[in-house]
This record gives C-alpha cells, structure tokens and sequence, in this order.
C-alpha cells in the first residue's frame, strides 16, 4: 500500500515517527521527486533477533576488526553512500525531505548510523530508525566487500544488547536473507509492532568501542536466551 503526501503538507519528526509506530514509512519516487509516498507493504522484513545467522567467513572478517566500525558520527557520509547510484540502480528513493527528516532524527536521538572505516575513508554502513524495542532499518551501502554487511552485525549486536526485541528491515532481499530475514503477513508485523513499542530499549548501552569478537559473543550468548 502506498500513498503520496501532498507536497504542501509538512512532516515533522514527529509527524515521522507516529508513522513508524502505525507501521507506516516514507520514500520518495526519486532523488529530484520532493514529495514522499507513505509505505504499508502487505509483506514484511524482519529479521528475528533470537535467530540471526552469521556466515562463517563474515564472522571472521567481523572478528579480525581491519575495518573499523563507529555509531552515530558521521550522518551525512552514511545518507550519502546511501543515496549514491550504484550497479543495477541509476537512480534513488532518498531526497532532499528523507535527508533533512532524518537528520532532524538523528539530532533527536531516534536515527542511528553504523559507519565502517578503512583508514580514514568511509567505505561503508547504515541508517534506521529506533523507537522503543524497534529498530526500523533504512538503507546501507558498501564500497568496498563486506563493509555493509559488517555494519549490519554490529547494528545487530547493539540492538540485542540494548534490549530492542523488533529489527524491521521493510522488504527482504537476498543480501538480508543470507541472515535469517523473514518475510510475514501485514497483520503479524503489527503484533510484533505492538509488542516491542512497548519495551524499553537503549540504543547506546553496549560501549561505542565495542570490538567484533565482543558484538559476536553478544550475538552467539543471546541466541539461547532468546529463543
């Protein structure tokens, strides 16, 4: 389901995060549409937290660190690679709104990046969204192998140890199903909704330094307790 907003009708960061608490999120036609059209899929992504999937090799590259990972330090970088044409797509969904709502959610503490480094150079990572046990995934990049993917095992080791119960990634593709993404019903995600809004969660509780071997045991230490 989707419908376009009226260009004249302004969406505040507030206005965008009672969406997300009914399900609902923006995209835009394209980098140069300036309007949005709000997104209910009848199926949803979501990638169950008690049951996350890491692949071998992905593990040792995570655990070995020689790309370093940070949060919330560099916004416009990650909306940047974010939004860059790539192979296969010439063009994109995130435009001038997505990015000033989004920052005005950053600076609020509700939008989250995870950055991947080599060096100096940002090479890859994410952004979402957090409200209560939910984190809503919203897009990430890579330029260089596995950079994406690195920053989506952190994101996932953070969520679990700050006590978020709900990872939204929207739609499933083959890149998130290599991880366990599942595919439900409209009216299930909204019971999971539902439930994880009301949790308490913190964003910030396992340490901003945290290495790839303590995200790891994270992970592999939750996935009993949580099942």
């Amino acid at each position: 389901m989707a419908s376009r907003d009226d260009i004249m009708i302004e969406i505040t960061p507030q206005v965008l995060l009672k969406a997300y608490s009914c399900g609902i999120f923006p995209m835009a036609e394209s980098a140069d549409d300036p309007a949005l059209y709000w997104i209910e899929p009848q199926h949803r992504g979501i990638l169950p937290l008690n049951s996350v999937h890491v692949p071998r090799r992905l593990a040792r590259t995570v655990r070995q660190g020689a790309l370093r990972v940070s949060i919330d330090t560099n916004y416009e970088g990650v909306i940047e690679g974010c939004a860059a044409e790539r192979a296969g797509r010439r063009s994109t969904w995130i435009n001038s709104r997505i990015r000033s709502l989004y920052r005005d959610l950053f600076r609020l503490g509700h939008c989250h990046t995870v950055e991947v480094w080599d060096g100096d150079r940002l090479v890859g990572g994410l952004y979402g969204v957090a409200l209560g046990g939910v984190f809503f995934g919203e897009s990430m990049f890579s330029y260089v192998r596995d950079a994406s993917k690195i920053a989506l095992v952190h994101l996932v080791g953070r969520l679990i140890g700050g006590g978020f119960t709900l990872l939204d990634t929207q739609f499933v593709t083959d890149h998130l199903r290599q991880f366990g993404t599942i595919e439900i019903e409209r009216d299930d995600f909204h019971r999971h909704l539902d439930h994880a809004l009301g949790q308490t969660a913190d964003f910030m509780r396992v340490p901003l330094n945290a290495s790839g071997a303590a995200i790891l045991d994270i992970i592999e230490k939750a996935q009993g307790k949580l099942r």
